[in-house]
Order: C-alpha cells, then sequence, then structure tokens
C-alpha cells in the first residue's frame, strides 16, 4: 500500500508533463535557464522528469527541492531514486492549465492510467516554486478522484484556460479571498450574490450544479447532514489575469483537517467559473514533516 501511495503522490507531481516542452542537457546551463521564464523552468523540469532525464532535472532544480506532497520524500535525490516506479506503472499525465503568478506556476491537470492506484483518471493541483536563480525549488499538490457523471454536466476540467485581464490580476485576488472569507468562512455569507455572478456561473465540483442556486442547494444538503465544510485558513493566493487559485485549510467529514484548493474563473468583477479538489491531510506514512502548506 505505501508502494502504492508513493506512486500515486509522484504521478501528482508529473501532472503537465505530458504538454511539457524539454531542452537538450547541453543547451541547460545556469546562463540559458535564467533566459527561459518560469513557465518553460517548470515545463523542462516536468518534462525532464517524465522521460526520467536525471542529468536535465539536476540542472534545473535545486539539490534540496523541498517536497509537500506527504508521500514523496524531500530533497532532489531521493526523488530520482522513485522514478522506477513511474516507469514500471506507465501512468501518464495531460496538462489543462498553467498560470503564473510570480515565482510560483501554478497547473491543473488530469492522470490517467491510474488503476493501480485506486482509480482510472484523477485531478490535480500543483504548484512549484521556482527560485531567485531560475532553479525548481518547492513543490505543492492536491488530489481527486476524477467522476464521470456530474451534478452539472461539466467535467472537472474542462472550460476556458486563456489568460484575460492582465491588469486585474490583484484586484480578482481580492475578490477571492473575500468571498472565502465571507462565505466559506462564514463571515458574512449573505454577501453571497456580490461575489458570484448571477447571470451565469459554471461549477466543476462534481456535486454541484451550476448557478447561485446550486451553491445553496448543496449548501442546504450538507447542513441537513451535519456535513457542511469549514474553511479555517487561507495559506496561499495566486494569480494571473482573469484566474486565481486559492489553497485553503479546513474541516469536513467527521471534523477531519483537509486541504481545499479552489481555482476561480472572474468576469466583469464577479466570480463566474470555479475548479476545486478537496484532499484529506493524511497523518500516518508520512515521507516528510513539511506539511501540505508551509508558503
Amino acid at each position: 500500500m505505501q508502494k502504492v501511495l508513493t506512486v500515486l503522490a509522484l504521478s501528482g507531481l508529473l501532472a503537465s508533463c505530458g504538454h511539457a516542452q524539454t531542452r537538450p542537457t547541453s543547451e541547460l546551463n545556469a546562463k540559458e535557464s535564467k533566459k527561459m521564464d518560469n513557465k518553460e523552468i517548470v515545463g523542462t523540469f516536468l518534462g525532464a522528469v517524465m522521460k526520467q532525464d536525471t542529468a536535465t532535472m539536476r540542472e534545473v532544480a535545486n539539490a534540496d527541492y523541498i517536497q509537500h506532497n506527504p508521500f514523496v520524500p524531500t530533497g532532489l535525490e531521493p526523488f530520482i531514486g522513485l522514478l522506477p516506479l513511474l516507469k514500471e506503472h506507465g501512468t501518464y499525465a495531460e496538462n489543462v492549465r498553467m498560470f503564473q503568478d510570480g515565482n510560483y506556476v501554478f497547473m491543473h491537470n488530469i492522470w490517467r492510467n491510474a488503476k493501480p492506484f485506486g482509480a482510472d483518471e484523477m485531478v490535480a493541483f500543483d504548484i512549484i516554486r521556482v527560485d531567485e536563480n531560475g532553479k525548481v525549488a518547492e513543490h505543492w499538490d492536491a488530489m481527486t478522484v476524477l467522476v464521470n457523471e456530474t451534478a452539472s454536466g461539466r467535467t472537472q476540467t474542462d472550460g476556458p484556460a486563456t489568460v484575460e485581464d492582465l491588469d486585474k490580476t490583484e484586484a480578482n485576488k481580492a475578490l477571492a479571498v473575500s468571498l472565502i472569507e465571507d462565505v466559506l468562512m462564514g463571515k458574512n455569507p449573505s454577501k453571497i450574490g456580490d461575489y458570484i455572478s448571477a447571470e451565469a456561473y459554471h461549477q466543476h465540483n462534481p456535486q454541484i450544479k451550476d448557478g447561485l442556486t446550486g451553491i445553496v442547494e448543496a449548501v442546504a444538503y450538507l447542513t441537513s447532514q451535519n456535513n457542511m465544510f469549514k474553511y479555517t485558513k487561507i495559506h496561499k493566493v495566486l494569480g494571473e489575469g482573469n484566474f486565481v487559485l486559492t489553497v485553503s485549510e479546513g474541516e469536513w467529514n467527521g471534523g477531519k483537517q483537509h486541504v481545499f484548493y479552489d481555482l476561480f474563473r472572474m468576469k466583469g468583477g464577479k466570480i463566474v467559473e470555479h475548479w476545486d479538489v478537496i484532499q484529506e491531510i493524511p497523518t500516518e506514512g508520512l515521507a516528510h514533516d513539511n506539511g501540505m502548506f508551509g508558503f
């Protein structure tokens, strides 16, 4: 079981490798890596992982690479030591969206052929930090099972991926924070209409229907089951233009600690689309003590 969990976690890290562009190791000296933007650096690293090109991995990532996936050892060499497991299981992944906020690159991914891990397909959010020297330095993620039949009829990953309104990035990040604090943390739930578009709101959480009415129905049901999730802390907010990703901590399913990754798309000062991944925070079988946050 621990072997399965380790491979599962590694596959989450590899999400987006299927479309990552790589460059030969000979081209990747320190001077060259600084010329690449952070998306290109991350794409090169992930592509090298998929190809098991350890020379390129060592070129673009720090030896003390920090890992926050709870089942993957921290440090680059321990991670490299686990690569044969990926080849053994033949897992492959696809990137759906990739965004950048300063030194952070955040991605929305699907990985497939994952039946040995408990599901044929899974959805993941990954965040990678690139340091001031242009080196891959740190990784966070969360994963959930891909669901074929959803309440809204949408998938967990479809919808727009093109960045717009770069000049509104900070305003959109503030909008996402206000929604979480007022609605999901319960400071002022009645203000939900100030944040969510009443005209069109596309929902990708598999259990919730489109629109404001879908949210209201879901909250009413969860409350009736005494199982309403509770957000307690926002750990990170990343944005590029009209897309904002928040990483939050909270309780769900009998008070168990969870991490909540929420991706929002904004238009005209309102949230018009939402994707998420919710994962229980494990407490046993951990590969390190870095935790799933630590931004």
